[in-house]
């Protein structure tokens, strides 16, 4: 893991969908330059306290970016090589690292690998790129069946046991490492062989050392995939789920069992943490009550992990995931040409995510810290995150009533809102109906 991942936080856009795009790219459309929309968001992102910049696809594709027909290329509904480089200027001139979005599992139908399978039939040279079954009596024009990413026909899986897709994919993830990204986010990282990425990530790292790799994985041996894989990461779901299910059910046990997990694999590696992204429904929307965001936010910003901000929650944007086509519409929305033009009611939670955002700076070893019970009950808890010698507590009320909740050797309240006491039993915490704060030991 590079150094300077220690002190990052990434605020995440969806290119396509901030900028605008059309939903379908006609092949031979002109390029029009949307990119540089991004620059008049950079300061914004400073602003609020990021460090990095996580982009979704930005690469030829024929629709959502996820069916990629040329990873070489900038998508033409974005720009060109030239107004990419222009963005990685203005980011790193901001401090801002730029992470990009690799679709190494399939690639889309019009990719000309495939294309080259479909009028060339079996004999075609890139066929075993792909994982193919053909009809008998095969000739030139016919369609193979083949392997393809959820039952998602358009999305073609590529055969990850040839030496050629390996040495494709690290030809890639090296061409835009060479031309100033500073990591990868590997799309559907599960569903592609441990031993292909081993083989691609140590090709990789031999020419960029300090370059970030963090895979999709939703389920599973998270510690057993980054150890046999390379990645210095993988996305933390288990606590993604845990945070918005514990606190819309009023049952923080749920949430303190996956933090107890969350111990376990920051033993191994510093997951990617995150309460939103471009794939699932917005925190404001998946919370039933929207006092309960600021707990949700504070979990996020004090135990141990590499934050995630996707863009647009941090003004508390509402959207929907529906399993439909057009389903995703809602999460990823176009922004404004800049800030000054966004709805006012969404600023009092970007000052709360500075705040948070600052304390993190504050305790840069939170990346690492580990959290420990202090208080346990369905609608309160109090944690202790620690990275000895350091502590900081968080302590957290979802009933409708005050309460009082321990916090041994607290000496102020850094954010969020209650009163210490100190009695005979210790140091306690006095917070009101769906009160919240941290603490400095």
């Amino acid at each position: 893991m590079p150094d300077w991942i220690q002190h990052t936080v990434w605020w995440q856009v969806f290119p396509l969908g901030f900028v605008g795009a059309e939903p379908e790219a006609a092949p031979a459309a002109p390029v029009v330059q949307r990119l540089p929309h991004l620059h008049g968001w950079l300061d914004y992102a400073v602003e609020l306290g990021a460090s990095g910049l996580a982009l979704g696809p930005i690469f030829a594709a024929s629709t959502h970016g996820y069916d990629t027909v040329d990873p070489f290329r900038i998508d033409p509904r974005l720009g060109d090589d030239a107004d990419f480089d222009a963005l990685i200027e203005a980011a790193h001139a901001r401090g801002l690292r730029i992470l990009l979005d690799g679709v190494f599992n399939h690639v889309g139908r019009r990719h000309p690998a495939f294309q080259e399978v479909l009028h060339r039939g079996p004999q075609a040279e890139r066929a075993n790129w792909f994982k193919l079954s053909w009809p008998r009596g095969t000739a030139p024009g016919s369609e193979p069946d083949y392997a393809c990413f959820e039952g998602h026909r358009q999305l073609v899986t590529l055969n990850h046991d040839a030496p050629q897709v390996a040495d494709y994919v690290a030809a890639i993830m090296d061409h835009w490492l060479n031309r100033g990204a500073d990591g990868w986010r590997l799309d559907a990282a599960y569903a592609v062989p441990r031993r292909f990425w081993a083989q691609v990530l140590s090709q990789v790292r031999s020419a960029h050392p300090d370059a970030y790799i963090v895979g999709e994985v939703i389920h599973g041996d998270y510690a057993g995939i980054v150890r046999d894989t390379g990645m210095d990461a993988v996305t933390q779901y288990e606590l993604w789920k845990a945070i918005w299910s514990g606190l819309n059910d009023r049952n923080l046990f749920e949430l303190a069992h996956a933090l107890e997990r969350h111990n376990g694999y920051l033993d191994a590696f510093v997951p990617l943490t995150f309460v939103g992204n471009h794939d699932v429904t917005r925190i404001a929307s998946r919370l039933t009550d929207e006092r309960l965001l600021p707990h949700a936010l504070a979990i996020l910003f004090t135990c141990g992990g590499t934050p995630s901000i996707y863009a647009g929650d941090e003004q508390a944007f509402r959207g929907v995931k529906e399993e439909r086509v057009g389903g995703d519409d809602a999460i990823r929305p176009p922004f404004p040409p800049t800030p000054a033009e966004l709805a006012p009611y969404g600023w009092p939670i970007y000052r709360l995510h500075q705040s948070l955002i600052a304390l993190r700076r504050r305790h840069p070893w939170l990346h690492r810290a580990r959290t420990r019970q202090v208080h346990l009950a369905n609608a309160q808890l109090v944690l202790a995150m620690t990275e000895a010698p350091q502590t900081l507590f968080v302590a957290l009320n979802l009933a409708d009533e005050a309460v009082s909740l321990p916090v041994p050797e607290a000496r102020r309240i850094e954010v969020g809102e209650g009163q210490l006491v100190s009695e005979a039993g210790g140091v306690r915490v006095s917070l009101g109906p769906q009160g919240w704060a941290i603490l400095t030991a």
